[in-house]
């Protein structure tokens, strides 16, 4: 029997753990403060995502555990290894940009609600990489869910933002009841929740157990594949992305994907090993059909200039989300870590996204539709804006200037690859050419000539007798840092892309 003495290393939990003190502090103080100060919560939450970032540094060496029993098993709870600080650091750094984008937007919204449940879904986000046992893994899941239902349809009377709310907490509540049906059908079988502990029993299940350990694992992969936007799993995605205000779609698009991937690591590559030819296969069907869904849908919309820009990015989500599943299928046929080619891109994909979404969110205060035809001409009225746009883009389509986009799909390119998953290379070969298109086709928007203008003509200023909200022209401070911070980061990983791809290179666990 164990002994249910546990010992707490307090730093290493301390980035979570910040952030959840942060979210009560400020839900208390929104009680108090006058509705002038309400901004004041805003750059509290600010400040207090930058002191979890800080507390990333003192454990960077990626050797503590804690919560651990005091068997012989040396199972642990919570492992703030290399894997996990990368991970907070992705969630802690993207919820510290949508606080940046929210800060002009929550004038319109309760303000205390709001911050409160961005830095409780932050917290749940940032605890799930380090869970290693399966209950602490369900509870960080759903601590970073359930907040983010709350904040899809937090605009108040706004018909779409309920039915992307009720839609997305549909869907979240049958994957949460599938993933727990799977994740009780290995407790049983195995006797333990502990990630290392039921990767060694499920190779020793009895036979009469062997088809309930099976139906466990696969019914956990599926419960995870709803959170990752996986086809088939993936009809939440556009919707909510559109209904949802926009500093929360471009959380959802980023770190709500970080969640998914992350627990979705955790159980295949250190719980379900023995059952490798189940998940392998699985994930390397659910990749490329993910893959081909997405751009084919972003493809589609692309033709229709009336489309919604927000929308278009949704289905590219989808998209990079199938070349995301690539490496970890691939883990199941190499005995080559291969898991650091999806935090590798993972971390390209959150910086680039999260920068085309600081974008369309600057785009949507002259053009609250954002529709693609309010792209057309943004290099005559905002030069800097368009071709920093233009830059993410090209780094999402994998081509140059965009360096590092081009390097994490070749990464990801060569371990499926190296696993011998020849056909998985070809649909994202196919794939890579499909978001080609739309992708450039959306960046030769930007540099068109307004849409009141013939091709080829210079552009004029608009007419002085309507001029635009000078509110609506001016671009808030916070906004403008967001778009500044992934211009920086996207233009300095593509000039040493070695900072990224390294992780693809070194054993994460």
């Amino acid at each position: 029997m164990p002994s249910l003495v546990q010992s707490v290393d307090w730093l290493a939990i301390a980035p979570p753990v910040v952030v959840a003190a942060v979210a009560l502090a400020v839900l208390v103080a929104d009680l108090f403060v006058p509705r002038r100060s309400k901004p004041l919560l805003g750059y509290a939450t600010i400040a207090g995502l930058v002191a979890a970032l800080a507390l990333l540094v003192p454990i960077r060496a990626g050797d503590r555990s804690t919560f651990c029993l005091t068997t012989d098993s040396h199972a642990c709870s919570y492992t703030a290894d290399h894997f996990t600080l990368v991970i907070q650091a992705l969630v802690l750094g993207g919820a510290l940009l949508t606080a940046l984008l929210s800060l002009a937007d929550t004038r319109k919204l309760p303000a205390g609600e709001f911050w409160f449940l961005l830095l409780s879904s932050a917290a749940g986000a940032a605890l799930l990489p380090a869970a290693r046992d399966l209950a602490t893994l369900v509870v960080a899941l759903e601590v970073a869910s359930l907040p983010a239902f709350a904040l899809v349809g937090i605009k108040r009377g706004d018909r779409r933002s309920s039915e992307a709310a009720l839609k997305f907490f549909l869907s979240s509540v049958v994957a949460t009841a599938v993933t727990l049906l799977g994740v009780s059908f290995v407790y049983a079988t195995t006797g333990t929740v502990h990630l290392t502990e039921i990767a060694g029993r499920l190779d020793d299940v009895p036979g009469r157990f062997e088809t309930l350990a099976g139906a466990g694992v696969v019914l956990t992969l599926v419960g995870f594949a709803f959170k990752t936007a996986a086809a088939p799993f993936h009809f939440w995605v556009p919707d909510t992305y559109v209904g949802a205000p926009l500093p929360v779609a471009a959380y959802l698009s980023v770190v709500g994907k970080a969640v998914g991937f992350s627990g979705l690591i955790l159980v295949t590559v250190i719980a379900f090993p023995s059952y490798a030819d189940v998940w392998g296969p699985a994930l390397a069907v659910l990749a490329a059909l993910t893959m081909t869904i997405g751009n084919v849908a972003a493809l589609r919309q692309s033709a229709d200039r009336a489309r919604s820009a927000v929308r278009l990015l949704a289905w590219s989500s989808v998209g990079q989300a199938g070349y995301l599943l690539v490496p970890i299928a691939a883990a199941a046929y190499s005995s080559d870590d291969q898991i650091g080619a999806t935090v590798a891109y993972a971390l390209m994909y959150a910086v680039v996204n999260l920068g085309a979404f600081a974008v369309a969110a600057l785009v949507a205060r002259t053009a609250p539709g954002n529709r693609l035809s309010d792209y057309r001409g943004l290099y005559a009225t905002r030069p800097v804006t368009a071709l920093v746009m233009g830059f993410f883009l090209l780094c999402l389509a994998g081509l140059p200037p965009g360096i590092i986009g081009l390097f994490a799909k070749v990464t990801v390119f060569s371990s499926a690859v190296d696993a011998g998953l020849g056909w998985l290379a070809v649909v994202m070969a196919a794939n890579v050419v499909i978001g080609l298109y739309y992708y450039l086709r959306w960046t030769a928007t930007l540099f068109r000539a307004p849409a009141d203008e013939p091709d080829g003509a210079p552009a004029v200023p608009a007419p002085v007798a309507a001029p635009a909200a000078p509110d609506r022209l001016r671009a808030p401070a916070a906004l403008t840092t967001a778009i500044a911070l992934t211009a920086v980061v996207g233009v300095v990983l593509s000039g040493a892309p070695q900072l990224v791809l390294r992780f693809a290179a070194i054993d994460l666990f």
